[in-house]
């Protein structure tokens, strides 16, 4: 199992910060890339054991935007 991961719910300042990203940004881009991804494939990489990891849909999101922001 994955550590808790969802992107609706959360409890932060202002209330729904998706307002405060333009409609055209990278992130939302980079964000439905993966959601349309087969969860299957990433999902099977993990062996399970040990603590649980962070969901691999958020690592993969943040790693690609990282990459075509030269990061």
């Amino acid at each position: 199992m994955y550590i808790n991961y969802t992107t609706t719910g959360q409890l932060v300042l202002p209330m729904d910060i998706e307002v405060l990203i333009p409609e055209h940004h990278l992130c939302r881009i980079v964000d439905l890339a993966v959601e349309k991804m087969n969860p299957n494939i990433l999902l099977s990489l993990h062996p399970g054991g040990g603590r649980p990891p962070y969901h691999p849909k958020m690592m993969l999101k943040i790693i690609l935007y990282a990459y075509v922001n030269r990061i």
